[in-house]
């Protein structure tokens, strides 16, 4: 099925004086397509021609650092009832529930587009993450193939990256990530928060399961590349309890992760609908406690973080993982400065000295020995302030 609906795809498009757009678009908004296929029951893909796959984003500590990121999707067919990103879809006339899971915008040109941004004079190879809004390894990218030319375009710039999925397609492109790593410092971390089968179904319906997650991280790490354990969110009440977060860093620590990164729950006003609405089919004892912590808040209460803190510590000590960082950009882990003196060619795979900071609310998070984005504050897992990009599309990323 094809349609040409008025949506909000101006801010996706490319220039109608492009003489590289497809015969008979050259006067089209950048809209392509809508295409429904019986393999991905339920789900329409939007192709549509980017006019940037660059996005500028800057750090939420208003320090004046930023950050670079790149989204060759939009909404995302994991459907994690708790996603930060679903709001962004409504910028698109659709909405932020269904709509988010099953209305997937595909940018097919991204990778052409990008490599153009890259080789351009005034492009200075500023680390750039990808899978801080939705992710680049979600299902539609074993239909499109976007991530390997995309890859290649970072690394041949020389131009640093990160990818933050929960996609074991990933392990395809392995290969090329080895590659890519013997020329520019490639940081990889899997998201893996929730570690009981049934409720990760629950949750994160269209995702791979835990183990088949955990397997991957294993694969990247067997292939002499770093790999980061995101275990983001922590549920209050649902996967919080020791037993819980044992089970979890043990399994992350069994897989090999170099290291983990934890946060708890935040809501944005956006999605709290589809939270709660979740809450009530399933754990209705806790509805009342969840609205009494983020009924005016988007994330969970400083006493509530410290004590996650507090429990997550030692069982981290216990497994022999350290704590990674999360970049107050792009949401993403930080990035390691692990290229010798900066120049392409020379980076070191596992060259990762760490230092642990104590920040202000008691707990402790380490951080690169150096970094070229300043670190962030302990209690925000994701960069939530919305700003313009890619023309009349505002994102979040």
């Amino acid at each position: 099925m094809c349609s040409n609906d008025c949506m909000r795809w101006s801010g996706q498009a490319i220039d109608a004086s492009r003489s590289d757009a497809l015969p008979g678009l050259e006067s089209n908004s950048g809209f392509v397509r809508s295409v429904t296929t019986p393999e991905f029951a339920g789900v329409t893909f939007h192709e549509v021609l980017a006019k940037s796959a660059l996005n500028r984003v800057p750090s939420a500590d208003g320090s004046g650092t930023y950050g670079w990121t790149i989204n060759p999707y939009r909404g995302c067919s994991h459907a994690c009832v708790y996603c930060f990103a679903r709001p962004t879809h409504t910028y698109l006339e659709f909405d932020g529930g269904a709509d988010f899971d099953q209305q997937i915008v595909v940018k097919t040109n991204v990778a052409d587009v990008l490599h153009r941004e890259l080789t351009k004079p005034t492009w200075d190879r500023h680390p750039v993450a990808l899978g801080t809004n939705t992710d680049p390894y979600q299902r539609a990218e074993g239909k499109y193939r976007l991530m390997p030319g995309v890859i290649r375009a970072l690394a041949d710039s020389g131009t640093p990256f990160s990818i933050l999925t929960k996609g074991t397609l990933l392990r395809r492109d392995i290969p090329l990530l080895v590659e890519a790593a013997r020329s520019v410092p490639v940081d990889l971390a899997m998201s893996i928060a929730v570690y009981d089968d049934e409720l990760q179904q629950q949750v994160e319906p269209g995702t791979p399961t835990t183990a088949a997650r955990l397997a991957t991280v294993r694969a990247i790490r067997d292939a002499g590349l770093e790999c980061s354990v995101f275990l983001m969110p922590v549920l209050p009440y649902i996967t919080d309890t020791r037993a819980h977060l044992d089970d979890a860093i043990g399994r992350a620590a069994a897989a090999g992760a170099s290291s983990v990164m934890y946060s708890a729950l935040h809501l944005r006003p956006g999605v709290k609908p589809w939270w709660f609405a979740w809450l009530e089919r399933t754990r209705p004892e806790l509805v009342q406690r969840y609205r009494s912590m983020y009924l005016d808040n988007t994330y969970a209460p400083k006493d509530y973080r410290r004590w996650l803190a507090e429990r997550v510590r030692p069982i981290l000590r216990d497994h022999g993982l350290g704590l990674g960082r999360v970049d107050p950009a792009t949401g993403s882990m930080g990035f390691s400065n692990r290229a010798g003196d900066g120049r392409p060619g020379e980076h070191r795979p596992g060259d990762d000295r760490r230092r642990v900071e104590r920040l202000d609310d008691g707990t402790e998070q380490s951080a690169p020995a150096t970094s070229p984005l300043k670190r962030a504050d302990p209690g925000f897992d994701r960069r939530l302030t919305p700003r313009r990009s890619e023309g009349a599309v505002p994102t979040l990323f």
